[in-house]
Formats: structure tokens, sequence, C-alpha cells
């Protein structure tokens, strides 16, 4: 209350209604779940909102073995005398093993094994 209100009697205080304020609060109370529900259904729906958005524009890659390849070019293997207009993917690459998990195991044309695993994010199909 506001101290004006103390001294003075107000509509608000004269028809105040202690038994009908705690059923407006028990109401409150009993649809508060309702509210808490609506909210969590429109929060899914801006999440899928979002995520059908954002996987509308990713490109999956998915190699098979014995697909050609292009590796990207990370800044340690490059040429710095080469500059700017240094190639950025390397290859061709045949895909050795399919690891199931976006990873891939892959070899030289002439059959050596590449020393590490390569993840699908780092490779693109090669088309001759």
């Amino acid at each position: 209350m506001l101290p004006v209100e103390v001294g003075e009697p107000t509509i608000r205080r004269e028809l105040h209604n202690l038994k009908m304020n705690e059923e407006c609060l028990r109401v409150e109370l009993d649809l508060l779940q309702e509210a808490r529900d609506k909210a969590k259904i429109r929060e899914q729906a801006c999440k899928q909102m979002v995520a059908r958005r954002y996987n509308s524009k990713t490109k999956p890659r998915a190699f098979q073995e014995g697909d050609l390849v292009w590796r990207m070019k990370g800044e340690a293997r490059r040429i710095p005398a080469e500059g700017k207009f240094n190639a950025n993917w390397e290859g061709p690459f045949k895909v050795r093993e399919n690891l199931q998990n976006g990873a891939y195991r892959l070899e030289h044309l002439d059959g050596h094994e590449v020393p590490r695993i390569w993840n699908a994010s780092h490779l693109k199909m090669y088309f001759s």
C-alpha cells in the first residue's frame, strides 16, 4: 500500500475481500501448470523451427569406400612462398574405410595409407 492509503480510506481498501482474494489466488495456482505447459509447447515449437531452418542449409557429406575425395589443406601443409594463391584442397585420395561416425581413413591413389583419420567436414567429393 501507498502511505497515502493508510490515512485515508480508498476504494481499493474498502472493496478488498480476503476470501475472494484467496479464491482468486487458488484459481491462479490451478492455471499455473497449464501456463507452464503452453510455454513448454511454444519452446519446443521454436526449437523445432530453428532446427529445421538450420538443417535446410547444411549439406550432409557421406562417402563410401572407394570414393575419391579432396582433402582440406591446413595451414601447416601450405607452402608460404605461394602466398594467398595456394590451393585450399589437395588430392585426390581414396576412402579406405568408413568409420560410421563421420570419420574416414584415406589412402593415396598408389595404395599408401594417409596417417590419420579425417572428418567429413574436411573432405569433399572429387569429380573427375
